[in-house]
């Protein structure tokens, strides 16, 4: 049997605009692109990494 993988839901709630360049690559890297995209992630140390990095910019839902 396979385990069942754990995902994490995570919105962009705000602009990209007068962020830091590594910011933005962050966000780019979790497949964000425009305000309100919602992307299903897996829940694993690097994806929780980029997203404490720009936790002022998504919403994260379980």
């Amino acid at each position: 049997m396979a385990k069942a993988e754990k995902t994490i839901k995570v919105r962009l709630v705000k602009g990209l605009r007068g962020t830091q360049a590594r910011h933005r690559l962050s966000v780019k890297a979790l497949g964000l692109r425009k305000t309100n995209d919602v992307r299903e992630l897996p829940d694993t140390p690097s994806v929780r990494g980029l997203i404490n990095q720009v936790y002022y910019l998504v919403q994260v839902e379980q």
